[in-house]
């Protein structure tokens, strides 16, 4: 079959190109990209006023399934991604039974196959049912499909065990994806601080983040290994972590949409749907995290995309479990609150949103040449509304930014040259 894409602009940090041009598809192909193709195609997709990026990766999620299928399922949560623009997406292993083993592993994979919506490629977890106790078997897990490792909302708490770790998946040419959180200091439903008071909850220290995060990055120093830090949230984080890098540490991290769109300030707006592990902090950490996506402390925005049911959000803010969906909101909210505010340009977002995670999962995406798989994100960039819970297909529909106006909205994916949702 061949696709068609007429008139886009093509944004692409690999060549640094941003300008208009065609796309000719193949099955799953570029097979040609120049200002005016001629040719007969199965389909063509008018892309005037639309910009084309590489398909966007998601290198932290989480779909539920096995075990937490009243949340969200292989199925739901592709459908959720794809909405979302996303062409690749990385789950974590937070599932019940843990893919701790190739059986468990191969099981996702596969399942995630059939549903071929996009691409789901699984970090396994760094333990046996993430318990801190033993490590996985890390070669068997990557020959049966596992894209890194993670122990996710469970921390590796021992500093051995966790260092073993970086060593052994660093020799494979993989890595450890660090959940930082040191639970001696991390209680709490929010962020410690004036709201918390207010609000009567026990609030999160900051430190718990920033404790673990040095710890890591003192192993990956000492031991010249790679160490890549989750889902970063703090001033105190992000300026450890620029220190490192400009040592020459080999660490990178990501942070999510929340921790630059939001501060903790949003709890008192939309409650649970604000509440999520590590919690929103205040405006100086949120401008530090904005820093650190400009000057390249920072190497991935990620969703975090956690799917919880209403019934289990609607336990009040100290009980109710962590986390939000975000798979639809991630474009909209980084055009919303970075790009159209002259923070960072397309290019940068195709960076951090694109290219960085296909670099850093070793993967043959993240850029539009003659020959790349064809895996795209069609989008208007300038399409303003106000989102609703209505507008949400993930099975979950716990987001703070419902109610918020945003611009931006996805119209088109495209994985291997199918078009898997349009809008």
């Amino acid at each position: 079959m061949k696709l068609l894409l007429k008139n886009g602009t093509v944004i692409d940090y690999a060549s640094k190109f941003q300008g208009k041009t065609d796309i000719l598809i193949e099955d799953d192909k570029i097979i040609e990209i120049s200002n005016k193709i001629n040719a007969t195609p199965d389909k063509t997709i008018d892309c005037t006023g639309l910009y084309i990026m590489p398909g966007m990766i998601d290198m932290h999620c989480h779909l539920r399934e096995p075990g937490g299928e009243h949340k969200e399922t292989i199925e739901t949560g592709s459908k959720s991604a794809v909405k979302g623009g996303f062409t690749t997406i990385c789950p974590m292993p937070n599932t019940n039974p843990t893919p701790d083993s190739a059986i468990i592993l191969s099981e996702i994979i596969d399942k995630a196959k059939k549903v071929g919506l996009c691409n789901v490629l699984p970090f396994s977890s760094v333990t046996k049912g993430e318990k801190g106790e033993e490590l996985v078997d890390f070669e068997e897990q990557l020959k049966a499909g596992a894209i890194a490792f993670s122990d996710d909302g469970r921390p590796v708490e021992n500093a051995r065990m966790i260092r073993e770790a970086m060593i052994k998946t660093n020799k494979l040419g993989s890595f450890v994806s660090e959940h930082c959180e040191e639970k001696s200091v991390s209680a709490g439903a929010i962020n410690a601080g004036e709201i918390a008071d207010k609000l009567g909850v026990e609030g999160v220290l900051p430190e718990a983040e920033e404790i673990m995060a040095a710890r890591d990055i003192v192993i990956a120093e000492t031991n010249k290994l790679h160490t890549h830090i989750c889902h970063i949230s703090t001033k105190t984080t992000t300026d450890t972590i620029r220190s490192a890098k400009q040592r020459g540490v080999n660490v990178t991290c990501e942070t999510c949409p929340h921790y630059y769109s939001f501060t903790v300030e949003e709890v008192l707006k939309k409650g649970v749907n604000a509440k999520m592990n590590p919690p929103l902090r205040e405006e100086k950490d949120r401008q530090a995290i904005i820093q650190g996506l400009k000057d390249g402390t920072i190497d991935c925005i990620v969703t975090d995309h956690a799917p919880h049911a209403e019934e289990e959000k609607a336990q009040g803010l100290a009980k109710a479990p962590n986390g939000i969906v975000g798979f639809e909101t991630a474009l909209p909210a980084t055009i919303t609150h970075l790009v159209d505010k002259g923070e960072i340009t397309l290019l940068d977002m195709c960076r951090l949103m694109s290219y960085n995670p296909a670099k850093l999962l070793k993967l043959d995406k993240g850029e539009i040449a003659v020959g790349k798989t064809a895996d795209l994100t069609i989008f208007d960039k300038d399409v303003e509304y106000v989102y609703t819970k209505e507008d949400i297909v993930s099975k979950s529909k716990n987001s703070p930014f419902i109610g918020e106006k945003l611009k931006g909205k996805v119209k088109y994916t495209v994985v291997g040259g199918k078009i898997v949702y349009e809008c």
